[in-house]
């Protein structure tokens, strides 16, 4: 009998010792690809909801193999270039609306305004981010290859387009595939290399070749097993040289500066209370001034959250003389509070900012967020779209210049990011003007005690790999924490809690980092050579 398996787009007669139709794995392989209809929809969305498991904070990366092994499967059973599209679509759906849910909780700080935009911002954001997805499939389905070479050019198109999605549209690059292992030290390590959009490329990859095991042949499958095999031997290796690499890692800080960052806890839905404000900050000054425990030394400077102080501190000597009493001598008191224009300078405009304030109640550095969120700080093509944004006040943010390096008093240069402005890799430093760390202030609060926050730290901890340079991450709600430049928490404090956090601040790495110099080319070399392999892989024959 002479059977074979229609995977990817090339089959391959059965002969001697090979897989036959009556060879389960093949037959399952059949059986999904040839599903048609409302079921291949459902399974290819089911199966992104799956690959949800191995994101933060459940990192449950085996899940990764059944849901790309599907996917490749159901692509392969594509007969039309629209049936490839929808592959990756419905996939990307599930996996953006299940990873994406958190979302929602920000629409309910205000539930009377914007709980009814709820299902259209998680399915409208998911449905959207799900077109990346789908271009990926498609452009593997014209690409004209099953087997191994269909999941080398597949795993590569993937990377390509979590490229594309972190400067399309404004840019949204999370839950990149590579955030599934920031549990494992070892295995970011890769990052500082390739970049987190490598080591996802390798994560799919490897995930997804033992689709090709339903190749029929016995050629076909022993060229399959072998690049399993590679594949998940190339994963053992990245393991293994990231455990050789923090083997080497030092842990000396720098001198002379002790950090507290204040995590208040202020409940997103109290936060803008207008007779609960000087309370907040009231909160976040005894938290500042409070005595370290034990025999540990006093802070030389203390971090508040993102708009930690909800008040226009440029323009309020009364708040700022009181930042600056408890602010220690010498240091500064980093915060995030709302700027302005000049009170009667038109036209007004309205900045989030990140403030330095010294021991005199001065200002002596200040920052404004670039990269702002869309109907969160402003609504887009608003002479069109009449609605409000979430954050309060009815003025748009406005962008700050961007990357810049600060000295300030007491501390190394410092790359200063607000909120989701670290999620973006190659996008954290100066290049121009290398900074010793990265600050990282951030309000977590609009999603509750959800993945959301998880993620966010999660992708926090890769920048820090990738440049290699120390971050200091402070939340209201949670999670800040100080991540040496190799990516390790060095002290935290967790989700939900009130409190501080002193340490010391790590060393940066004495050098960039190959991605810290080479940024996004490492990404388009990878994709080149991984889809060019693919392309060159012999097809199986029909």
């Amino acid at each position: 009998m002479r059977a074979t398996v229609k995977v990817g787009t090339s089959t391959e007669p059965a002969s001697g010792g090979g897989p036959t139709s009556a060879d389960p794995w093949s037959r399952l392989g059949n059986r999904v690809a040839a599903l048609a209809g409302w079921r291949r929809h459902a399974l290819a969305a089911a199966l992104g909801a799956i690959a949800t498991a191995a994101l933060p904070p459940a990192h449950a990366v085996p899940v990764l193999i059944p849901a790309f092994v599907g996917l490749v499967w159901l692509l392969g059973g594509a007969r039309r270039p629209r049936g490839a599209f929808a592959a990756g679509w419905w996939f990307g759906f599930g996996y953006h609306v299940v990873g994406l849910y958190w979302v929602s909780f920000a629409l309910l700080t205000d539930a009377a305004r914007f709980a009814w935009m709820i299902p259209f911002a998680v399915a409208g954001l998911s449905a959207v981010m799900a077109v990346f997805i789908g271009l990926a499939t498609l452009l593997t389905r014209f690409a004209g290859r099953g087997g191994v070479g269909g999941v080398l050019v597949f795993a590569a198109m993937w990377t390509a387009f979590e490229w594309v999605k972190s400067w399309a549209l404004t840019g949204f690059p999370w839950n990149l595939m590579a955030t599934a292992w920031v549990f494992s030290d070892g295995m970011i390590q890769a990052t500082a290399v390739a970049g987190a959009y490598g080591l996802g490329l390798l994560t799919v990859a490897a995930a997804a070749m033992p689709a090709a095991l339903a190749e029929t042949g016995a050629g076909a499958r022993r060229r399959a097993a072998a690049a399993v095999a590679v594949a998940w031997l190339a994963v053992g290796l990245v393991w293994a040289g990231g455990a050789v690499r923090l083997g080497d890692a030092g842990d000396d800080p720098v001198p002379g500066v002790r950090l507290r960052l204040v995590q208040p806890n202020i409940p997103q839905v109290l936060k803008w209370q207008p007779e609960l404000r000087q309370a907040h900050v009231a909160r976040q000054l005894a938290l500042s001034t409070a005595p370290p425990g034990g025999a540990a030394p006093g802070p030389t400077h203390v971090i508040w959250a993102e708009s930690a102080v909800p008040f226009v501190l440029a323009l309020d000597s009364r708040q700022r003389a009181l930042i600056g009493a408890a602010t220690p001598a010498g240091g500064v008191t980093i915060t995030g509070a709302p700027r302005t224009t000049p009170r009667g300078e038109a036209p007004f405009r309205v900045w989030n900012s990140l403030h330095a304030v010294d021991e005199r109640g001065d200002i002596v550095a200040t920052y404004d967020k670039a990269h702002l969120v869309p109907f969160g700080e402003y609504v887009p093509f608003r002479g069109l779209i009449d609605m409000a944004k979430v954050t309060a006040g009815g003025t748009d943010f406005s962008r700050g210049p961007g990357r810049v390096t600060l000295s300030l008093p007491g501390l190394p240069p410092v790359s200063p990011l607000i909120c989701y402005e670290i999620i973006f890799p190659g996008r954290v430093a100066d290049p121009a003007n290398r900074p010793s760390w990265l600050l990282n202030l951030t309000n977590d609060g609009w999603y509750g005690l959800t993945a959301g926050p998880y993620q966010h730290f999660a992708a926090a901890r890769l920048r820090a790999v990738e440049e290699g340079l120390p971050l200091v991450r402070v939340a209201n709600t949670g999670i800040s924490a100080v991540v040496d430049a190799y990516g390790r928490v060095v002290a935290e404090l967790g989700l939900g809690r009130e409190g501080v956090v002193d340490s010391d601040l790590p060393r940066p790495r004495p050098r960039a980092t190959p991605y810290g110099r080479l940024g996004d080319w490492v990404v388009v070399l990878l994709v080149l050579v991984v889809g060019g392999a693919g392309r060159l892989w012999p097809p199986t024959r029909r």
